[in-house]
C-alpha cells in the first residue's frame, strides 16, 4: 500500500485501485497538496469534528459517493446531509471491502460543525496487509500504548506541532509508547502555532532506536 501525505494531518492510503482519505481538510490548508475536487476517494475516515480535520468531507463525500466512518454524533450529523455514513464509538471496527478501521482514544476536544461536542479518537486502519494507526490531535498520554496489543503496528501518523497537540518532545515519549516499525509526523508547520522542528524530532526518535521517522513533504508518497 502507499500513504500519501496531502498536507496537515490529512493522508490518502491507496492499495489495489482504491483510495482512503483520512481528515481531508483541504480547502484553506496552505499546505493542501491537492484540492478538494480533484482528490479521489472510496473512503473518508475521520478522527473529529475541527475543521482542520473535518475539511471538506462533505463536498468530497458527495463528489464521489464515499462512506465517511466517523465518531456516532459526527455521523449522524454527516447523515443529515444525505451522506452514507457508519457511526462507531471509541472501540467499535467498521469492516469495509478495502479493510478496516478501528477507534481508539485520544486526548484532546471535539465540537462537531453544528457545535455539538463530541468525543475524538485514533484510527487504528488495516489495508493490505499493513497496519496503520493515525493517533488523531492528541496530548501524551498512556493508553497510546494499547493498540499494539492487538497487533503489530507498521506505521504511526503522529501529531508533533504542540500548542493544539503533543509537542515533538512528547511525541518522542508517544514513539516508545507506540511501538511502530515508522512514524510519519504530521499536525506541524501548517499555521505558526504549530511550527516545530521535524529533523530533531527525527533524531531524537532514532537515536532513541524507537522507530523510523519518514519525513514528508505534502504531495509525497511513502510506501512501508
Amino acid at each position: 500500500m502507499d500513504i500519501r501525505f496531502l498536507g496537515h494531518a490529512a493522508f490518502a492510503l491507496e492499495h489495489d485501485g482504491k483510495t482512503v482519505l483520512i481528515d481531508p481538510f483541504l480547502t484553506g490548508n496552505p499546505k493542501a497538496a491537492v484540492t478538494a475536487d480533484e482528490v479521489a476517494a472510496d473512503a473518508i475516515l475521520l478522527t473529529h469534528g475541527h475543521g482542520d480535520h473535518f475539511g471538506d468531507t462533505v463536498e468530497i463525500a458527495k463528489r464521489t459517493g464515499a462512506p465517511v466512518v466517523a465518531i456516532v454524533e459526527i455521523a449522524r450529523e454527516l447523515a443529515e446531509e444525505g451522506l452514507e455514513v457508519f457511526d462507531p464509538n471509541i472501540g467499535g471496527t467498521v469492516e469495509l471491502d478495502w479493510g478496516s478501521v478501528r477507534l481508539t482514544p485520544a486526548w484532546h476536544t471535539s465540537t462537531t460543525p453544528k457545535g455539538t461536542s463530541n468525543v475524538p479518537a485514533g484510527l487504528v486502519v488495516e489495508m493490505g496487509d499493513k497496519r496503520i494507526y493515525h493517533l488523531g490531535d492528541t496530548g501524551l498520554f498512556s493508553d497510546l500504548a494499547l493498540p499494539k496489543r492487538r497487533g503489530h503496528l507498521d506505521v504511526a501518523l503522529m501529531c508533533i506541532g504542540g500548542h493544539y497537540t503533543m509537542d515533538r518532545f512528547d511525541a518522542v515519549v508517544a514513539a516508545e509508547l507506540v511501538g511502530a516499525d515508522q512514524i510519519i509526523p504530521c499536525h506541524y508547520d501548517t499555521f505558526p502555532p504549530v511550527e516545530t522542528d521535524s529533523q530533531a524530532f527525527k533524531s531524537d526518535v532514532q537515536n532513541a532506536g524507537f522507530s523510523e521517522v519518514i519525513l514528508l513533504q505534502p504531495g509525497e508518497t511513502h510506501t512501508p
